[in-house]
């Protein structure tokens, strides 16, 4: 039956229209299937028809600067199951449960698990285990090789090397977990390979199957600018510091001045990369695991004061011919005081002798003198504030007030080393930029990458350089005449003022003292908590090496920076510098500064007369009571016939009293007894050094300056009592 007005041309070309259509359609799929969904269509086939065995690669080598190993991978066996191809699970469990030490009910239900094509049994056995295994010939159990991640140091550097992460959590080998393993883990790390078998549609190996081995690449070796032995001498150092103190945390860094290359890193307390602490979970593992150096915040105190005196001299604010005069504080906004550590202040001093006395008020001036603007231009240059640019992951920045928020008090009290946090990392930094020509260097880790070859011929390896990491320079901070100005300064810090527990003879020795105050959640200052640090460079006229030592609340009476870090630089710099082929050298200056001499009886003479004495001892000296002709020296401290360094202080007790005086300090009654003297608004070291030296013993209760003692001045107990003194810290 025909439709009126169509005729069969009409029908015709309708009937091509839709043909072409549908000739277009099945045009478009072919093509879409073959050249969009072709590919994963063929990776499902393959996967269906092959198995693919991980081979992994052997993550690189971590060596030192001398090509000690540092950590290495050796290669341990893997046991793996295809369940679908095992004909007797229980059978098979029953027989190698024993071999590998497992639950034999539970290997058995992994390898009845025929849902899955692929089972781990057990991972990183001994090749002779495996090799006992592999005697079985058993149909459906197969074998790899796996890296695995040792650390032949233990806990050495352990902090700046990181470890990896369990080859069972990590499906493409060893991960690495904190520090440089972390940091360069895609270099280390290298690319996995895999063994290609065929299989039938239920994943069995097929009769004529051939295996197919594409290599893995393995990972590149990392040389790290860490000296091997330098790092044992800090770890030393910190190990006994944390005993003998007691200390929350420990932290060293030993660093090449001129370039950035950190040669040692130690962080207490410590782990050991082969087995770090999981257990712990990660936030308890962070106190383990944490390098302070490069994430910890903290107030730097004194030692920040380096950067206020370099960049005071630099900008002219200040002259090496400027003086101070320091009554023991300065006023602010008519009731805030700062005060100076030592009671009564520093009087009039030179230059030199606020930097070697670390005179608070003297800083406060340099900070205002230069202010707010230009400060904080050399604060920021100087790298506060901002990440350093080391090789460690999740650096810290510190915390530096803005520059729109800062108030008058705020910049008085940064000149110091409060109100500001940094890194311990950044306060290194910046002290080698004072003290090395006034250059910031950016630290770093990392020395070298290479790869390691084999020669056809002879099959030994060797070594091919990749990259080499070159020292870089960030900016130019200050003047290299400023620069000089300021490690001389140091020096006499060591030779002649708070530092001089770094004294090392035959060389040049400058540093900083610092003890600084913590804050507790309320942001409050926690009385009885500090921490010390010290940081050294030696040699003062060229240095070669700057260390930074760090004590978190050491559990001492006498916890300053000065007694508890100084002592600790002096001593690595007493193993490294000859170690580095830097030779002690007796000069003139440094024989001076070797000298010692005997301190003369002043004892019954005027001060006058005393002062003439001590100045053609070179011998410096300090009075109780300056006063005229008549005023007569009563004790003295270090007493008569003591040998001791040229420049050091003699301490003089004198009044206008009359010689028979009974009420005067260290006075003997005639029935034996000692007259406890008087230490009222002392140091602890002043404290004790005025007790002992009338035979008496020094208890102490809490820190910073004498308020009150028990028994009281003037009264008569016998030789070798005890003295009980509270100190507090003033308010700042």
């Amino acid at each position: 039956m025909s439709v009126p007005g169509i005729t069969n041309r009409k029908r015709l070309l309708m009937m091509l229209i839709v043909f072409t259509v549908v000739l277009v359609g099945l045009i478009g799929r072919l093509g879409y299937i073959h050249l969009i969904w072709g590919k994963e269509l063929q990776e499902k086939a393959v996967g269906q028809w092959t198995r693919d065995l991980a081979v992994y690669p052997r993550r690189g080598k971590i060596l030192d600067r001398n090509g000690n190993v540092l950590a290495q991978s050796g290669n341990s066996e893997t046991i793996a199951a295809r369940p679908n191809q095992i004909k007797d699970p229980k059978g098979v469990a029953a027989l190698l449960a024993p071999i590998l030490d497992l639950d034999e009910d539970k290997l058995y239900q992994k390898l009845s698990d025929t849902k899955s094509s692929f089972v781990w049994v057990k991972r990183q056995v001994s090749r002779e285990t495996a090799n006992d295994v592999r005697a079985f010939g058993i149909r459906g159990i197969d074998f790899t090789e796996e890296p695995k991640r040792y650390y032949p140091n233990r806990d050495l550097a352990s902090h700046v090397l990181g470890f990896t992460m369990k080859y069972a959590e990590a499906e493409d080998g060893l991960k690495g977990q904190e520090g440089i393993e972390l940091y360069y883990d895609k270099y280390l790390k290298g690319l996995p390979g895999k063994i290609v078998m065929e299989t039938d549609a239920k994943g069995r190996e097929t009769p004529d199957n051939v295996d197919r081995y594409v290599p893995p690449i393995n990972g590149l070796n990392l040389t790290l600018t860490l000296d091997l032995v330098i790092q044992h001498f800090a770890e030393k150092a910190a190990s006994d510091a944390m005993e003998k103190y007691q200390a929350k945390k420990v932290y060293a860094i030993v660093m090449d001045p001129n370039t950035g290359e950190v040669l040692a890193m130690v962080n207490r307390p410590s782990f050991d990369p082969n087995d770090p602490p999981r257990e712990l979970g990660y936030e308890g593992m962070q106190d383990y695991i944490k390098n302070f150096l490069a994430k910890d915040n903290l107030d730097p105190g004194s030692t920040f004061k380096v950067v206020t005196l370099a960049a005071a001299l630099d900008m002219g604010a200040m002259t090496l011919h400027d003086t101070f005069n320091c009554a023991g504080f300065r006023v602010f906004d008519g009731n805030e005081r700062i005060r100076c550590h030592k009671a009564g202040g520093h009087g009039h001093q030179t230059f030199a002798e606020a930097v070697e006395n670390s005179c608070n008020p003297a800083f406060v001036d340099m900070a205002l003198a230069m202010g707010k603007d230009k400060f904080y231009n050399y604060i920021e240059a100087f790298g506060f504030g901002k990440k350093t640019g080391i090789d460690i992951s999740g650096e810290a920045q510190g915390i530096v007030i803005p520059r729109e928020a800062v108030k008058t008090l705020d910049i008085a009290r940064i000149g110091f080393g409060q109100s500001i946090s940094v890194t311990p990392l950044q306060l290194i930094s910046a002290t080698a930029a004072a003290i090395n020509g006034g250059n910031l260097m950016r630290p770093y880790l990392a020395k070298a990458l290479t790869e390691t070859k084999v020669n056809e011929e002879t099959g030994e390896e060797y070594e091919v350089l990749i990259k080499e990491i070159e020292p870089q320079r960030m900016r130019q901070v200050i003047s290299g005449e400023t620069s000089k100005d300021v490690a001389k300064l140091l020096q006499g810090v060591v030779d002649n003022g708070s530092g001089a527990n770094a004294y090392l003879p035959g060389y040049r020795v400058g540093g900083k003292t610092g003890t600084a105050q913590k804050y507790g959640e309320d942001g409050r200052i926690v009385q009885g908590r500090h921490v010390a640090s010290f940081v050294g460079f030696a040699p003062a006229d060229d240095p070669q090496v700057i260390v930074l030592f760090v004590v978190d609340e050491p559990q001492v009476a006498v916890d300053f920076g000065s007694v508890v870090a100084a002592p600790y630089v002096q001593m690595i710099l007493k193993d490294t510098l000859p170690y580095l082929g830097v030779e002690p050298i007796f000069d003139q200056e440094t024989t001076e500064l070797n000298k010692k001499v005997e301190v003369p009886n002043l004892i019954g003479k005027n001060l006058v007369e005393g002062y003439a004495i001590l100045d053609e001892a070179e011998l410096n000296y300090l009075a109780d009571f300056e006063e005229g002709s008549g005023t007569t020296i009563k004790d003295q401290m270090p007493k008569p016939g003591a040998k001791v360094k040229i420049g050091t202080t003699v301490l003089l007790y004198a009044n206008k009293q009359d010689s028979d005086d009974r009420e005067e300090t260290g006075e003997v009654t005639e029935d034996g007894l000692v007259i406890v003297p008087d230490v009222i608004e002392k140091s602890i070291r002043e404290a004790n050094n005025i007790l002992t030296s009338e035979g008496l013993k020094l208890k102490i209760e809490g820190s910073g300056i004498a308020t009150e003692q028990d028994p009281a001045a003037g009264s008569q107990v016998e030789s070798g009592s005890e003295v009980t003194v509270k100190f507090a810290i003033p308010d700042q």
